[in-house]
């Protein structure tokens, strides 16, 4: 969705999901809908006669979910026109004295005079890499507005992973394509899709490392500083051979559960179900590119930060760094030599220490066999 910050507190964007091909895609992913299904209906006891707040309801499927565990009433608020077909779905499954639909911007609402806060807030605020579309600003309004002191928000946690990958689809298909040499193109594209992040679906063979953590969100404390800028610096081992041509980012999100239940994480990685969020890539220019064998070390840093000439647009930042000016883990399974003679040093130092403790352990034995000997005889 393309942001242009001239255009007046995000017009466009509101307009954009009135196109029900949108509503169409997010229902349809399973993986999404499911989660959240699962996440409402399996923890009816945390919903049933409570007061539900959802932010950006769309459709209304979740509102429809709350309404179905039990929840007293559900505020459904959308900004976009579809808030029209939300109440007229909520009137089709006999929901209508429950779902109550606000055409408008949550910012704009006011709970009614006898309702002091709600208890609940469900909404599915998650935009790529997590917070493209910065629809995390309102969730968090609703929160600090109109949820009670000890409430629930679906979600409650999220969480932003990166791995380094490769990426065969943009640099080996055309260097032999329908079996012509199509490399020139190949560059060209390449150099095109580099200028800016890349929404793709991988396969979890395409990364060269599992990933780590980038951030973790505590959705009930964090404020609006402090998802303005997100950035940490990696050291990944590559696990196989490969080639280094990108950077992966995905997200996850857990909800609250009750009693025993299992907390439902909804997962955007590679390893998982597939999602309308895909994952975000950020490819490498050719120069870039590293040829890498197991346990090499890769090393960049990766930053999120918000845009300030947009008005719900990110920047995302990658550095390339060379590994051997990041500090390591000690010790370090990476092949370059200090990590290699340092392990080899530690393990010599830990073998003298596990010598050391059999001698003393043998010298005590000794001693107390001898003790042993001269007790005198009765």
């Amino acid at each position: 969705m393309k942001e242009h910050a001239e255009k007046p507190v995000t017009d466009e964007y509101f307009e954009s999901y009135e196109n029900l091909e949108v509503h169409e895609l997010m229902l349809l992913d399973s993986a999404r809908t499911g989660a959240y299904r699962d996440a409402i209906l399996q923890n009816c006891e945390l919903i049933k006669d409570k007061i539900v707040m959802d932010i950006g309801c769309g459709t209304g499927i979740l509102s429809l979910f709350c309404a179905q565990a039990g929840a007293k009433k559900v505020f459904a608020i959308e900004a976009s026109n579809v808030a029209k077909v939300a109440e007229e779905i909520a009137t089709e499954n006999n929901f209508e004295d429950v779902i109550e639909v606000f055409h408008g911007k949550v910012e704009n609402f006011r709970l009614p005079a006898d309702i002091e806060a709600v208890d609940i807030i469900v909404s599915e605020w998650m935009g790529f890499y997590l917070v493209h579309e910065s629809m995390l600003e309102s969730y968090l309004f609703a929160r600090d507005n109109f949820l009670s002191k000890d409430g629930l928000m679906f979600p409650d946690t999220a969480s932003i992973y990166t791995a380094p990958c490769q990426l065969p689809q943009m640099f080996e298909l055309w260097e032999e394509f329908n079996g012509l040499r199509m490399s020139s193109f190949g560059q060209r594209l390449r150099a095109q899709k580099s200028s800016r992040p890349e929404i793709m679906q991988l396969d979890q063979s395409q990364l060269l490392h599992p990933g780590e953590l980038l951030t973790w969100i505590d959705l009930k404390t964090v404020t609006h500083e402090d998802v303005d800028s997100i950035g940490e610096t990696f050291l990944m081992l590559a696990q196989d051979f490969g080639n280094f041509q990108g950077v992966c980012i995905w997200f996850e999100c857990t909800f609250p559960s009750h009693g025993d239940n299992l907390p439902i994480t909804l997962s955007t990685g590679p390893k998982d179900e597939a999602t309308h969020w895909k994952q975000t890539v950020i490819v490498l220019p050719d120069t870039s590119i590293l040829t890498v064998e197991p346990n090499e070390a890769m090393a960049y840093e990766l930053s999120i930060k918000r845009n300030p000439s947009t008005a719900r647009g990110y920047t995302l930042q990658l550095d390339q760094i060379d590994a051997d000016e990041v500090d390591h883990p000690i010790p370090c399974d990476c092949i370059l030599t200090k990590c290699i003679v340092l392990k080899s040093h530690l393990a010599k130092l830990e073998g003298r220490c596990d010598d050391e403790e059999e001698s003393e352990e043998e010298d005590e034995n000794e001693v107390c066999d001898n003790e042993e000997e001269e007790q005198p005889r009765e």
